[in-house]
């Protein structure tokens, strides 16, 4: 069960490098074919790039388990960036920090209550300007979905 307390949680900053290597192998994961990716000097990452944050925090700076979402009846439900700029390249260091922004509920005709979860992670430059945002949510059923 969704542990509502959790929301405003907010962890500790991580470093996130963006390297060459990896915005390739991700512009390959995804089936990207475009050379802004590949063959550029010092390419610009990719627009869901910024997913990879994931491999980046500790235990200290990830908000989320302190959500407590069940996993048997949690999925995730969206994923949005917002850029204040260019994409960051390869080469940029960025300062990130999450925070578990909202935690609230709606009702369903087929899941009961639904729980979500809403996590906010923030991308800065070296000067500490903002430069991305990613806005995860998960969600939780209060009870298994009826089949059709």
């Amino acid at each position: 069960m969704v542990d509502a307390s959790a929301n405003g949680r907010t962890g500790g900053e991580f470093p996130m490098v963006v390297e060459l290597g990896k915005i390739r192998e991700f512009a390959a994961a995804t089936g990207s074919e475009n050379p802004a990716y590949r063959t550029a000097d010092r390419p610009v990452s990719p627009a869901t790039f910024l997913t990879t944050a994931a491999f980046w925090h500790t235990d200290d700076s990830d908000p989320w388990p302190h959500v407590r979402m069940d996993p048997r009846r949690g999925l995730h439900a969206e994923q949005e960036f917002v850029f204040h700029g260019p994409p960051p390249a390869a080469g940029d260091r960025l300062v990130c920090r999450s925070r578990i922004a909202d935690v609230y509920q709606k009702t369903s005709r087929r899941g009961g209550t639904l729980t979500f979860a809403v996590m906010v992670t923030e991308f800065r430059d070296a000067d500490g300007r903002l430069v991305a945002e990613a806005r995860s949510t998960g969600v939780e059923t209060s009870q298994p979905v009826e089949q059709p």
